[in-house]
């Protein structure tokens, strides 16, 4: 098996890099936007090619044609799939495509209220952003028909881990606690989101899932903790109606809702490596901060 990842970033590194070290995948490669980013990938083991989503990447056909399994993490415009648009012919003429993986976000659920949800809701996207997500998840369902190939599509929740966790916000000064009443999140660590992605690629699952931590919570709870593994003082708590916040920041707030995640573990039959935020900073902390 080989893997190919339109779109380089931070989860689908952490992918390509477990897929290696499993030994069930010869290869693992992908996109990114420039050529200093493809060549500092190659010094980590990682072979990447260039694609900005703009044209074409001129080595992407060669690539794709030695791979069996694709994974697209790069973003949708107004327009639609960057990938399907300019990619569509080279897939077509993959001659071993054995799976197909996007990854999307619940954001595409929209509001329920703080209301526990799963994958029978409706999609009700309250935002652009989210909006172009649920018509990039139709484009892919209608591809992975057209051309036969299993589809699994992993709604992924608000993505932390080293170098991306509430230790980081606190150490730069960026960290804040805003309160809004009855406000949750949903989050998920990236080791859980790489490991997910290769079983799931390994068996070749199919379907639309959520990946989810267990404990969705209110978002100024992971800086307070932290703060306190940290041994600082967290930042005053900011009410939400008054904080200074860019349009986009005030957006994630128009979703409130629990997202469950079991029917991913039950298709793959496992638990996640850090069921809530408590488990996932712990680990970072002691791996990185300590």
């Amino acid at each position: 098996m080989r893997a190919f990842f339109f779109g380089l970033g931070y989860s689908s590194q952490a992918s390509a890099q477990l897929m290696q070290k499993s030994g069930e995948f010869v290869d693992t490669l992908g996109t990114v936007r420039t050529t200093d980013k493809a060549n500092t990938l190659t010094q980590k083991g990682i072979s990447a090619v260039t694609f900005d989503g703009t044209a074409p990447g001129p080595d992407v056909a060669a690539a794709l044609r030695e791979s069996t399994h694709v994974v697209v993490s790069i973003a949708p415009d107004e327009a639609g799939d960057v990938v399907l648009r300019h990619h569509r012919a080279e897939l077509d003429a993959m001659p071993d495509l054995q799976w197909l993986c996007y990854y999307s976000t619940v954001g595409v659920y929209g509001d329920f209220g703080g209301a526990w949800i799963d994958e029978t809701a409706p999609l009700s996207p309250r935002n652009l952003r989210s909006g172009v997500r649920a018509s990039a998840e139709e484009e892919w369902i209608d591809y992975a028909k057209a051309r036969g190939v299993p589809l699994c599509i992993l709604r992924l929740a608000g993505i932390y881990g080293p170098g991306r966790s509430s230790f980081d916000k606190l150490a730069d000064g960026t960290a804040r606690r805003v309160v809004k009443p009855g406000q949750v999140f949903n989050r998920i660590h990236v080791e859980d989101i790489a490991r997910v992605t290769m079983l799931a690629a390994e068996r070749r699952l199919a379907g639309s899932f959520n990946l989810a931590d267990d404990e969705p919570c209110p978002p100024q709870d992971l800086i307070t903790y932290a703060a306190e593994k940290m041994g600082v003082e967290p930042p005053a708590e900011v009410d939400f109606e008054t904080a200074e916040m860019t349009p986009m920041a005030r957006s994630f707030y128009r979703d409130n809702k629990r997202v469950s995640n079991k029917a991913i573990k039950t298709a793959l039959g496992v638990e996640l490596l850090y069921p809530n935020y408590r488990a996932g900073l712990d680990a970072i902390w002691k791996d990185f901060y300590r």
